[in-house]
């Protein structure tokens, strides 16, 4: 029995209960990102990728000063959107979590993607 869907919806359905019990009361925003994590756990448990592994790799000096530069934004960018639309403090936090989940899911998907090309 594959038991990977099974524990990636369990790992979403965990964070989106945390979501909703300590930041966020509200059942719209938790399934959300619950969703986003079922999502990434689903693909990061059936394609055996690495949490912490980078395989994304440049050779050319511009090349990994645009990446570095995407990197910045992608960091950056959930917190100061989460200030100017949102209130400071406990109430950002969601958003950032979400933000992350789907960072996650889609790189998540691409290693996929990629390993899936090599096995056909």
């Amino acid at each position: 029995m594959d038991r990977d869907l099974p524990l990636a919806v369990l790992c979403g359905l965990l964070v989106g209960f945390s979501i909703f019990w300590f930041l966020s009361p509200d059942w719209f925003v938790a399934m959300g990102t619950a969703a986003v994590y079922a999502g990434a756990g689903y693909f990061y448990l059936a394609f055996d990728i690495p949490l912490l592994g980078s395989s994304i790799q440049f050779d050319d000096r511009i090349d990994r000063f645009g990446y570095a530069i995407g990197l910045f934004g992608l960091s950056v960018s959930p917190i100061a959107f989460a200030q100017y639309y949102g209130q400071q403090g406990v109430t950002t936090l969601p958003l950032v979590i979400l933000f992350i989940g789907v960072i996650a899911f889609l790189l998540f998907i691409s290693k996929a993607r990629q390993q899936s090309e090599h096995i056909h």
